[in-house]
């Protein structure tokens, strides 16, 4: 699944400083979606959240130990996204909250991420 637009969720809000809106929290490389998260380990169950900066909030049910946490997160979103875990490589952030990671050719978009390829 490819978005029309290169960029997802731009934050349209009207900007502190100078004229220029802030970066967003995923993008579109060829067919692979580019994604930052803010990662919310130890939660009560795995969850989209809100977006927050540049960052998509995803709560994971799964102690922070030794990346076990990102591991569980990526199996939850491999299934959001319609992918094999295989399909999704986490480029930064394994064992800290915040991550970037790239998703092959998602089949299916959450709705957060289908939400704001509509506004951009």
């Amino acid at each position: 699944m490819r978005a029309p637009s290169a960029a997802c969720g731009a934050n349209t809000d009207m900007p502190l400083f100078g004229g220029k809106q802030s970066e967003p929290f995923c993008h579109w490389e060829d067919n692979v979606l580019v994604l930052n998260i803010l990662g919310r380990p130890n939660s009560k169950g795995d969850a989209i959240g809100k977006v927050i900066g540049r960052q998509l909030e995803v709560y994971a049910a799964a102690v922070p130990r030794r990346g076990g946490a990102t591991a569980h997160m990526m199996r939850y979103l491999a299934g959001e996204f319609g992918v094999p875990v295989s399909a999704i490589t986490v480029v930064y952030g394994e064992k800290n909250v915040n991550k970037q990671i790239r998703v092959n050719a998602p089949k299916k978009l959450p709705a957060v991420i289908a939400a704001m390829q509509k506004i951009s």
